[in-house]
């Protein structure tokens, strides 16, 4: 039996009959996508071919529909599982839905809001890159300057984290900004691209005035945690509730289905910061994880960049042995972070002899920062400050709560 990509197939297995799609072979088996959205790996004797039917006329896109009276919010597509498809070529989802595909497939969208909907480019989160971030930065400023009173950015998960956060580092902002994404794509049962698309927009019309990233709370369907864009880690690879504020809660909450939001006490509300943008950055910096024995001449490899960020044991350490080599980098111009792998607690480099002499050494202590966010806001620092002690003054200060306090006053 020949069976080509995309064509229909029955899979008959133990007195059951399975439809899917034949996506490809693999030595003797078949990999089919059954009707249900999960792939299966069975034995190619078991599928037969269905007879093909003729397609039905692709029917006409009509408008969306909004509402006048609804406020208006803007979404800005740039990919990621919550706006992915399925390739029936190899079965793998891509990233083909536009903001417009999404207002479509999620009908309960048009009760909240009107939209505005834009695609500034569609990349799967790996993808993405300092550029990018700017590009972004960019485009919601102009949403908000035209009139936009909520913002919900659609993002791949793997690396929403850094966006979200060199968001809020190059954004002052007097509305919601609301980075929102998916672990499971449109075609699986367990989906989860509808409740956190459906959370965003209730966040993105609500009282909160800062950038945050909404994702399941838990692994049930009743709530979204809106998570700080500069304290917040996925901390696993598929589950739904991935998505962890770390070292303090979330700023806020939405219940589902109502959709009811409700603020923590320390969130930033609507209306509190003036609109601003200053999104210059500087890419040449890196983040490095010290690890037990790691060669020193690792660090040569970061000669040259403006910047670096380590991601050190515990207060914040890395082996005596590369400390000539931080040095000698920072003697050059790099300005280095110091940071902890831990996931709570803050970098202290006072207490052991190790940390003192990375002090002469001249690395800037990171306080609680996560290593990411450490990473994002060196950019902008470097970015948008030349004066040594400028520098050092913004990296110790807390901007926009990555850090429980400002450094500069217990230095």
């Amino acid at each position: 039996m020949s069976l080509n990509n995309s064509d229909p197939v029955t899979v008959r297995f133990a007195g059951v009959e399975m439809d899917g799609i034949y996506i490809n072979r693999s030595g003797e088996n078949a990999i089919v996508k059954l009707s249900s959205g999960y792939n299966i790996c069975v034995p190619t004797s078991l599928c037969s071919a269905k007879e093909q039917t003729v397609p039905a006329e692709k029917p006409r896109v009509l408008p969306i529909k909004q509402d006048p009276a609804l406020p208006l919010l803007s979404i800005i597509s740039t990919g990621g599982t919550i706006a992915s498809t399925v390739d029936y070529r190899t079965g793998a989802v891509s990233s083909r839905f536009t903001a417009e595909d999404i207002l479509r497939s999620i009908p309960e969208l048009a009760g909240i809001a009107r939209y505005h909907t834009l695609q500034p480019f569609q990349v799967l989160s790996e993808n993405m890159n300092p550029a990018m971030w700017q590009e972004l930065a960019g485009t919601i400023h102009d949403e908000i300057l035209h009139g936009s009173e909520g913002i919900i950015i659609t993002h791949g998960t793997d690396t929403m984290l850094y966006s979200a956060a060199a968001v809020s580092f190059m954004l002052d902002t007097p509305v919601p900004v609301v980075f929102v994404g998916a672990q499971r794509s449109a075609d699986r049962p367990s989906s989860d691209n509808a409740m956190n698309a459906i959370c965003s927009a209730k966040a993105a019309v609500s009282q909160m005035g800062e950038v945050v990233v909404c994702m399941h709370a838990n692994e049930s369907d009743t709530t979204c945690a809106l998570h700080r864009a500069t304290r917040v880690r996925k901390n696993h690879t598929s589950r739904r509730d991935a998505f962890q504020s770390i070292g303090r809660g979330p700023v806020g909450e939405v219940s589902y289905p109502d959709g009811t939001v409700v603020p923590a006490k320390d969130a930033v509300l609507r209306g509190t910061k003036e609109l601003r943008l200053a999104n210059n950055l500087e890419p040449s910096c890196g983040l490095l994880q010290y690890y037990p024995g790691m060669d020193p001449a690792v660090f040569d490899a970061f000669k040259g960049y403006k910047g670096l960020v380590i991601a050190g044991t515990g207060l914040g350490h890395v082996g005596t042995d590369c400390i000539s080599r931080i040095a000698g980098l920072t003697a050059s111009g790099t300005t280095i972070i110091m940071t902890s792998q831990c996931q709570a607690g803050s970098v202290c480099d006072r207490v052991y002899e190790t940390g003192r002499d990375l002090l002469d050494a001249g690395i800037i202590e990171g306080g609680s920062m996560l290593p990411e966010v450490a990473l994002v806001k060196l950019m902008w620092v470097l970015g948008n400050a030349t004066r040594k002690e400028d520098i050092r003054r913004l990296i110790r200060t807390n901007l926009k709560g990555e850090l429980e306090y400002d450094l500069w006053r217990y230095a």
